[in-house]
């Protein structure tokens, strides 16, 4: 049976996430299987899915920061903000010199309010608002407040520029292509994605689908997937005395005595939200935990079954 564990899985063009989540379920005959962070359908890259256990990571593995390259082509704006959806706007043939269009993409890097394509999966009252938008439906999206890291241009070929984006989970780069247009004067969308990282996880450390239906298909599936270990690399790491594993299982605070390496310096009070990894001698590991409001021990609160 396959083990609980993380997939960074190269997405190809065409399917959706839920598309390559139950390509991976077949695969492994596991129903617990999630993505974090979806791709549209013709986007590709890093897409991070999780088999059993790992489900319980994504809180922390959806806040990732991702890093993006693309294509945007410039003269006119589409309904869903890429080359998917019809065009919206007339066609311009006046575009920027590489100097402006340089400034104007340095000009959405920090953090702003950004609002979601109205073709995207962001849900009203739980319904997607694609599917309204399909519908002629009136709705408002609330705008979200994203970091733009980096938002480079990498060369230019009028009508179309290639970029390089670093940003906040949330950000959409249909939006910024879209905006970026709107600031332009001479419209824009997303022509081609490609996610190539996720938090730690890049582009070398992905396997595509297909080679990873074929390894699950010879049983070798496990070499492929990230152990629960391996999660959260980031994260602090203490290793537990073996006598108190029971004190984790019972959901008891681990003293400093309980722990063959010492409790990690967490600064001040509101920097305490950073998760601590809790690992046997043995370097399995037991549970994620925080630490108790006086900083002087451990409470777990992710517990590995």
């Amino acid at each position: 049976m396959a083990q609980d564990g993380l997939l960074i899985i190269d997405k190809p063009a065409g399917p959706t996430s839920h598309d390559v989540v139950q390509r991976i379920r077949k695969a492994l005959a596991m129903r617990r299987v999630g993505h974090g962070g979806t791709l549209d359908p013709d986007a590709t890259g890093v897409l991070l899915v999780a088999a059993g256990q790992a489900t319980r990571f994504f809180p922390f593995l959806s806040k990732e920061n991702k890093v993006y390259e693309g294509r945007i082509r410039l003269g006119f704006a589409t309904d869903t903000y890429d080359a998917s959806g019809r065009p919206v706007s007339e066609v311009s043939p006046d575009f920027p010199d590489r100097d402006e269009l340089a400034s104007a993409m340095k000009a959405f890097e920090g953090e702003f309010l950004q609002t979601p394509p109205r073709y995207s999966a962001k849900k009203i009252a739980g319904r997607p608002v694609y599917k309204m938008a399909r519908a002629n439906q009136s709705f408002d999206l609330e705008p979200a407040r994203v970091t733009i890291s980096r938002f480079v241009l990498r060369g230019y070929r009028p009508p179309e520029l290639e970029f390089e984006a670093a940003c906040s989970a949330g950000t959409y780069i249909r939006s910024l292509a879209h905006d970026l247009g709107q600031r332009l004067g001479c419209g824009a969308h997303l022509a081609v994605l490609r996610r190539t990282s996720v938090g730690p996880y890049g582009l070398a450390d992905a396997v595509s689908l297909t080679d990873f239906e074929e390894a699950a298909a010879r049983g070798d599936e496990d070499l492929l997937i990230l152990p629960l270990e391996q999660l959260l690399p980031w994260a602090p790491a203490v290793t537990v005395r073996p006598e108190a594993e029971v004190f984790i299982r019972n959901g008891r605070s681990l003293e400093p005595t309980c722990l063959e390496t010492p409790v990690p310096d967490f600064g001040p009070p509101d920097d305490r939200d950073c998760p601590i990894r809790l690992l046997s001698t043995g370097g399995k590991l037991l549970a994620l935990a925080r630490p108790t409001p006086d900083g002087s021990a451990l409470h777990p609160f992710l517990v590995i079954a």
